[in-house]
């Protein structure tokens, strides 16, 4: 019996799975897990909106084979996940177990597996090594790995929502609020992903955001996230000339022709104007003045209130290129805001990230691949490459 037990105890994942394939005649097949975008498995899949990654189809099982899960199909401009037919949640969880088994700790095949997988795969590999093995991927990997490359592991195991509402945690902390991370987050997602990101806060923090930005801020900078963190601006795609010409003239009004600057005219229409709408009236202001509006915010305001309604514009005008420009801010000079580079490169990689190689590559001259590999070192280096895609 001794025997028995210490064979049975050097199973691993892996082994079980090569000698557990169910038939259709040996018994049941059970239904692969499908996950919540936010929350933990659910009975319903998930659909993922555009900007977070592709709709996830339910996983199919094989009677003979396993769950083989297709992967869905990201559109031209997202990151290096490639389409597989033959994904198999189980098989990836088996794998990274092996991986974190592995004398020294394999970090090439873990990051194989994760960065070959997008957002809503990495879902079901969660669920699927917790089933097989009763514990938590995330667990698992804090005993194995170490320093900023577990930070980037860590983070692509979380939902987007959930990573975002984390950051945004993070951020509000009133001892040392990082205005940065709340500008760049919820100046750039849509309605969708607000709403999603407000969720999970609750969720995870047993909070309402908004409660933790009026806490942790002031003033018009307090007013102009608040409304933000509402994810309530218009989304409407039909432009309307007469509007347009309206805003452009409201904003000089209430800028550069008075003495004194009313802010709550600039902060209603930057927060509650679509994106498109908001392009137009940039071009159309220059028919008022002879600067553009970015100019005009920084003559008119300044401090973090300043720093958010020119992100507002730059996210209007080209969030590849907003976000290029961030990336450049957290490899310039000495040292690396290493935070921040893992933050852009793990959200933006299913969402943007081939437009914004293009734009690093127009605005400074060189491959963010390379840029990256210059100014990180070891695993965490290779799986910020990884994340980035090929030039």
């Amino acid at each position: 019996m001794s025997i028995i037990c210490a064979l049975l105890g050097s199973l691993t994942l892996l082994d079980v799975l090569e000698g557990s394939q169910t038939t259709a005649a040996s018994g049941p097949v059970q239904k692969a897990p499908v996950l919540n975008a936010t929350a933990g498995p659910v009975q319903k899949a998930p659909v993922v909106n555009a900007a977070a990654g592709p709709v996830q189809k339910a996983p199919v099982f094989n009677a003979t084979a396993g769950p083989v899960q297709k992967a869905p199909v990201l559109n031209a401009t997202a990151g290096p996940v490639l389409e597989d037919p033959d994904f198999y949640a189980a098989h990836h969880a088996a794998n990274l177990e092996r991986y974190m088994k592995a004398k020294g700790v394999d970090e090439d095949g873990i990051t194989d597996v994760l960065t070959r997988r997008n957002n809503a795969e990495r879902q079901l590999i969660k669920y699927a090594f917790r089933e097989a093995t009763r514990k938590s991927l995330e667990e698992s990997v804090k005993k194995a790995l170490s320093g900023h490359y577990l930070e980037v592991v860590l983070a692509m195991l979380k939902t987007p929502a959930r990573f975002d509402a984390d950051q945004l945690k993070f951020a509000t902390k009133i001892w040392a609020t990082d205005r940065d991370i709340l500008i760049e987050i919820l100046a750039s997602r849509n309605n969708t992903e607000i709403k999603a990101i407000r969720k999970a806060y609750k969720e995870d923090f047993y909070t309402e955001l908004s409660k933790d930005i009026n806490d942790a801020t002031s003033g018009y900078f307090r007013k102009t996230l608040l409304v933000l963190a509402k994810g309530d601006r218009s989304e409407d795609t039909d432009l309307d000339d007469e509007f347009v010409d309206s805003d452009a003239g409201a904003l000089y009004e209430a800028g550069e022709k008075r003495k004194g600057t009313d802010a709550n005219a600039f902060i209603n229409i930057l927060t509650t104007r679509s994106f498109s709408h908001l392009r137009r009236v940039f071009q159309r202001y220059l028919n008022y003045s002879k600067h553009d509006l970015k100019t005009v915010l920084y003559l008119e305001f300044g401090g973090d209130l300043v720093n958010l309604l020119s992100t507002i514009v730059q996210c209007a005008i080209s969030e590849p290129a907003y976000f290029a420009l961030q990336l450049f801010r957290s490899m310039k000079g000495d040292g690396t805001r290493d935070r921040q580079l893992i933050r852009i490169m793990v959200s933006r990689h299913e969402v943007d990230m081939n437009e914004i190689k293009a734009q690093y590559k127009r605005m400074y001259g060189k491959a963010l691949r390379k840029a990256i590999r210059d100014d990180t070192n070891g695993d965490y280096g290779k799986i910020l490459v990884s994340l980035c895609g090929s030039d």
